[in-house]
């Protein structure tokens, strides 16, 4: 293949005065267009890497309990996906777009192929759950039990769970013309229920699953069974829904019971924040997310045996087509079976993994000094997190600390970054945090600590206007002797050690002045009004991060052209940019 590269020699002769990659302001960087196969799809391409996850949930190999967790997971996966990922093409499908993406699909093309890929994930997912996963944990003593299973006594205790916890908050909805049609919410699980009255008229209901109450109902095992695996006391679960449907004459008294079926509605949970109207963007974002319990439904899930009259009242009431409806013979919205996960069973999980903090800060009274020694690269979950959080709580701590500046990306529910920083806070310290109101999913969390922050005194601001800030980036400046030291740490991966433990990112711990300096500059430009354009180290998006990235692949295509040895180690999220795919082809070829 022959591919004009005007445009990446155009970027290596190009220098800012500084050493580092030039500034893509200064480039005049050509359209690059690929033919259509030289790409992958990026939501087919996605939609697999959920596909491995099943996998690795069918990989008998793997633990029992393992297994349930990433089936859990990749429940949840899907459920994102269809909220994002579906939600985003089913809109470009709706609004007539028929323009076709860089890899030749067009938006109709791109949702019929996925839905042929969603399908049998979806009957793959059943199967394994009904065949396989349930049968090998009820011969561990962990029962998950259709209510029909139940044995009397397992019944009558149902019963009692009912009277007593779930009758109180349910709500039944009945629709005809004196009541419309309920509001469903994204990702709640409901029964549509079909009722005849006493005159023979018959009714459409709909009765929301408490989200309030736990999705698996433990109950009480039966004697026979105690003995069945060894000393362990065996655990039997029932699904609420099954447990509200086999009750549901108690919320419609004097009717006669028809048809109960599940549903499940995926919502289009992608915000819309009109950034360029908005006076305050924390105000903007919580506008948001109190829309986005509203979006629009994208996917209607629900059991093959669903008579077709209750799916067009719950297709039309919820403008939704055909093809938004998926079927699926098991439970729906199985990560919650991430609650059984959570039981004490360490024979059937992986065994505790404990992460490696490095000699130098082991060997170290005070992780400052160690960092004073030479650069500490993290890669974690292999090395610890508690090497980054102890670099944090050091620097609150030390009297002669004086700054504390740092990004917030997903801290998560109980972060002791965002508490050491409140301290170093009450201890009289600069202490500034740019919290970044648009991480998709955490929108609310982020919210919640960038007002615990502001109340105790610490700087706050909320990211950039039309950008989203995605930079893990910490920087402590401590006085020593007749001047200052920057201590700086980069990562890719947020600053939350809960999910540090299963998540494959790298960290830097460093002194660097260049770097230091780099962060400082960094920091001015996130918080004030730096129209900074260059930087000794740091490649920053949007400014120099391409044009950088461009010329460095460009140096290694000319150092293996001249001496055989150029290298390039890409480890990456999405790669979606044509430029850099253009010059990672050239690159392979050269």
């Amino acid at each position: 293949m022959s591919v004009e590269d005007k445009e990446v020699k155009e970027v290596a002769a190009a220098d800012n005065g500084h050493g580092a990659p030039p500034d893509e302001d200064m480039i005049a960087l050509q359209p690059v267009t690929l033919k259509p196969e030289l790409y992958f799809n990026r939501e087919k391409s996605l939609l697999e890497f959920h596909a491995r996850v099943l996998e690795e949930a069918m990989d008998a190999r793997n633990p029992l309990l393992e297994r349930l967790r990433f089936l859990a997971i990749f429940n949840s996966n899907l459920e994102e996906f269809f909220m994002i990922r579906i939600s985003g093409i089913r809109e470009q499908v709706l609004s007539g777009i028929v323009e076709s993406h860089p890899d030749g699909l067009t938006p109709i093309e791109i949702m019929t192929a996925l839905r042929q890929r969603i399908i049998p994930l979806l009957e793959a997912q059943s199967a394994f759950f009904r065949d396989v996963l349930r049968p090998a944990l009820s011969k561990q003593g962990i029962t998950i039990a259709n209510y029909a299973e139940l044995s009397p006594e397992q019944k009558q205790a149902s019963h009692d769970y009912f009277d007593r916890m779930v009758f109180p908050v349910c709500t039944p909805l009945a629709v005809d013309p004196g009541h419309p049609f309920p509001h469903i919410s994204n990702l709640s699980l409901n029964l549509a229920v079909e009722l005849q009255d006493p005159d023979g008229q018959v009714r459409f209901a709909r009765v929301k699953v408490p989200n309030v109450l736990p999705r698996l109902i433990p109950l009480p095992a039966e004697p026979a069974k105690k003995s069945s695996n060894g000393r362990r006391e065996p655990v039997v679960y029932v699904w609420l829904e099954q447990l509200l449907a086999a009750h549901l004459s108690a919320l419609f008294p004097q009717m006669a019971l028809l048809e109960v079926h599940p549903f499940r509605v995926i919502r289009d949970a992608d915000m819309d924040i009109e950034e360029g109207e908005a006076n305050d963007l924390l105000e903007s974002v919580e506008e948001s997310i109190s829309r986005r319990r509203f979006g629009s439904a994208v996917a209607l899930l629900t059991n093959p045996a669903i008579p077709e009259r209750m799916l067009l009242t719950l297709t039309e009431n919820m403008e939704l087509l055909a093809t938004d409806v998926y079927v699926t013979e098991g439970p729906l919205g199985m990560a919650d079976l991430m609650d059984v996960y959570r039981i004490e069973r360490p024979d059937l999980k992986d065994p505790p993994f404990t992460p490696h903090v490095p000699a130098v800060v082991r060997n170290s009274a005070n992780i400052l000094y160690a960092i004073q020694q030479g650069d500490i690269l993290l890669h974690h979950p292999f090395d610890s997190f508690s090497t980054v959080v102890d670099f944090i709580r050091t620097a609150a701590a030390d009297p002669d600390v004086l700054a504390i500046k740092q990004t917030l990306y997903r801290a998560g529910n109980h972060s002791p970054i965002v508490e050491a920083l409140l301290e170093a806070a009450e201890a009289g310290k600069q202490v500034a945090v740019l919290v970044e109101l648009k991480a998709r999913g955490d929108e609310e969390n982020n919210i919640e600590w960038a007002r615990a922050l502001e109340q105790t005194g610490v700087h706050v601001t909320y990211g950039l206007m039309g950008l989203k800030t995605h930079c893990k980036v910490a920087l402590v400046v401590r006085k020593e002797g007749n001047g200052i030291r920057r201590y700086v740490h980069l990562g890719t991966g947020n600053y939350n050690p809960s999910t540090a433990r299963g998540y494959t990112d790298m960290g830097l711990l460093t002194v660097n002045p260049e770097i230091g300096a780099d962060v400082s500059e960094l920091f001015n430009y996130l918080t004030g009004y730096s129209k900074q354009t260059q930087y000794r180290k740091l490649l920053v998006s949007p400014v120099t991060m391409r044009a950088g990235l461009l010329a460095l692949v460009e140096r290694e295509i000319k150092k293996h052209r001249e001496g055989g040895d150029g290298r390039l180690i890409f480890k990456v999220n999405h790669l979606v940019d044509p430029a850099l795919i253009e010059a990672l082809y050239r690159a392979s070829q050269a």
